[in-house]
C-alpha cells in the first residue's frame, strides 16, 4: 500500500496558469494509505481501537481534559452547544430563549445551533484585520438572558480569549470555542481548543489535518462529556462505548421517565439527539494526520509570512494581523479592498480565478444579509459596518501545506499585476 501511495502521490511540475493553485487541500503520505487498509482490515468499520486512540492523543495535542470524535466539524459545534441545554447540568443549563454572544461574519454553523437550540444569537461586528469580535462589544452585549458566548476563531486567528473568559467569568456564562479552523493555533502559549467549557474542531480535507468528513468536541467536565455523548448518539442515556454492554453493572435495574423498572439502558433516552457517529476508518487518517501536524501548522505560517513579505507594500491592501498574545496556525491569508483601491473585487476574484488561482470570501460575509437568515429572532449591539465591509470587499488566498514557492509567487504577482493595472481602477468602490 505504501508503494502505491508513493507512487499515485508523485508530484507534478508547477506550470503557471495551466496547474491549479487551490485555496485549500488535504496532504496524505504513504503513512496515510496504510492506516486506512489497515484500520479497514479490522472489519469492525464503526468506532473501534483507531477511534479510542485518536481521541486520547487530540486531546492531549490540545491539552484537553478528553475530546469526543463526530462526523463532522459542524456536528460538533451542534453538540458542543446542545450539550449544554442538557437538564443533567441543573441551573447551569441553557434554556429556551437564553441568549449566546457571537459575531454577524463568520461561518453558519457556529450560528445554526444557536437556532436550532431555540437559543438567541446576540450579534456584535468584528474587527478588520483580525477579523474576530470586537471585545468591548461584547461587553457591551451582556443583558440578563445572556448565559453564553459562542464564536470562531477566524481563519486560525484566536479571538481576544483573555476579554472573553473574563467576562465568561464575571457573569457565569458557558464559552463554546470554535477551534475549527485554528487547530494548533495558541493563545499566549495555549493551544486552542483548551479554554472552552466546549470547544470544537474540523477534519474536513480544508482543514489542518483530515479524516476526510469528521471533526471532535473537546471539553472539560466529565458530566458535560456525557452530554456530548449522548447527543451525539441518538440521545441514548447509556454510556457504554461501541461494542460493549453493561458498563454500569445494572443494565436491566434503570427506572427513568414513564419507562417500566428494569428497561434496557441501552435503550432509554434523556436527549432529543442524533447520530453524529464517525468509522474507524477515519479516525486511523485522524491518527496518522495527527502526528504530521507540526509540521503542517509550521508550513501553513511559512506559507503565511511568504504571502505577507510579498504583498505588505501595497497600500491598497489591508493585511491581516494576528491578535494580541496569539501565535496563528493560519488557516487562511484575508485580504480587505481598501476604500481608496477603486477595483471591483469580483473583478479580481474572476482575473484570479481565470488563472487557475483558489480564493474564498470569507464565508457568509454578514450573515444577517443571508436569505435563510431574514427575519430571524436576533439581537444586534452596535452596527455591523465592518461586517458589511468584510462582505464586499474580503478575499483570502491560500497557506495549506501542499502550496509550494512558485505557487506563492504567481499568486502574489497576480495579486499585485492585477491591482497595478490602471486599466483595472475603473469602478467606484460602493456602500
Amino acid at each position: 500500500m505504501r508503494d502505491y501511495a508513493t507512487d499515485s502521490l508523485a508530484p507534478t511540475p508547477f506550470v503557471a496558469g495551466v496547474t491549479p493553485v487551490p485555496v485549500s487541500g488535504k496532504v496524505l503520505d504513504p503513512d496515510d494509505f496504510a492506516a486506512l487498509v489497515d484500520s479497514s482490515l479490522d472489519g469492525w468499520l464503526t468506532a473501534g481501537r483507531f477511534t479510542e486512540k485518536f481521541q486520547r492523543a487530540l486531546a492531549r495535542y490540545v491539552g484537553a481534559r478528553s475530546s469526543v470524535f463526530v462526523n463532522s466539524g459542524s456536528s460538533a459545534n451542534l453538540v458542543a452547544l446542545s450539550a449544554l441545554t442538557s437538564p443533567k447540568l441543573g441551573k447551569r443549563a441553557l434554556k429556551e430563549g437564553d441568549e449566546v454572544l457571537t459575531v454577524a461574519m463568520g461561518f453558519p454553523t457556529t450560528v445554526n445551533p444557536i437556532l436550532q437550540n431555540r437559543l438567541k444569537p446576540v450579534m456584535v461586528d468584528v474587527e478588520l484585520g483580525t477579523y474576530d469580535a470586537i471585545p468591548d462589544r461584547l461587553r457591551e452585549a451582556v443583558g440578563p438572558r445572556t448565559r453564553a458566548v459562542m464564536m470562531a476563531h477566524t481563519l486560525g486567528n484566536p479571538f481576544d480569549l483573555d476579554a472573553v473568559t473574563q467576562l465568561c467569568k464575571e457573569h457565569g456564562m458557558w464559552l463554546v470555542e470554535d477551534s475549527c479552523d485554528a487547530l494548533g493555533s495558541t493563545y499566549r502559549g495555549k493551544r486552542t481548543g483548551s479554554f472552552g467549557d466546549t470547544a470544537t474542531v474540523s477534519f474536513y480535507p480544508a482543514h489542518h489535518i483530515t479524516t476526510g468528513e469528521g471533526g471532535a468536541v473537546f471539553v472539560k467536565s466529565p458530566l458535560v462529556k456525557k452530554q456530548v455523548e449522548s447527543f451525539r448518539d441518538w440521545g441514548r442515556d447509556c454510556y457504554c462505548e461501541t461494542g460493549h454492554d453493561n458498563t454500569c453493572l445494572k443494565r436491566f435495574e434503570w427506572q427513568l421517565g414513564d419507562l417500566p423498572v428494569g428497561y434496557d439502558h441501552k435503550y432509554i433516552y434523556s436527549h432529543v439527539g442524533y447520530n453524529l457517529k464517525a468509522t474507524d476508518m477515519q479516525a486511523a487518517l485522524g491518527l496518522s494526520q495527527l502526528a504530521k501536524l507540526d509540521h503542517f501548522v509550521s508550513r501553513r505560517k511559512e506559507n503565511f509570512d511568504y504571502l505577507m513579505e510579498r504583498l505588505a507594500g501595497h497600500d491598497g491592501l489591508l493585511m491581516p494581523r494576528a491578535t494580541a498574545g496569539s501565535d496563528p496556525a493560519w488557516f487562511g491569508f484575508p485580504i480587505t479592498l481598501r476604500p481608496d483601491l477603486e477595483i471591483d473585487r469580483e473583478d479580481l476574484l474572476r482575473f484570479l480565478d481565470s488563472r487557475l488561482i483558489g480564493t474564498r470570501l470569507m464565508f457568509a460575509g454578514n450573515i444577517l444579509r443571508q436569505p435563510a437568515y431574514r427575519g430571524i429572532d436576533v439581537r444586534v449591539v452596535g452596527d455591523l459596518t465592518n461586517s458589511d465591509i468584510v462582505m464586499r470587499r474580503t478575499f483570502w488566498l491560500g497557506t495549506y501545506p501542499g502550496l509550494s514557492p512558485a505557487m506563492l509567487d504567481f499568486v502574489a504577482d497576480s495579486v499585485l499585476e492585477f491591482i497595478g493595472d490602471p486599466r483595472n481602477h475603473r469602478r467606484p468602490v460602493g456602500g
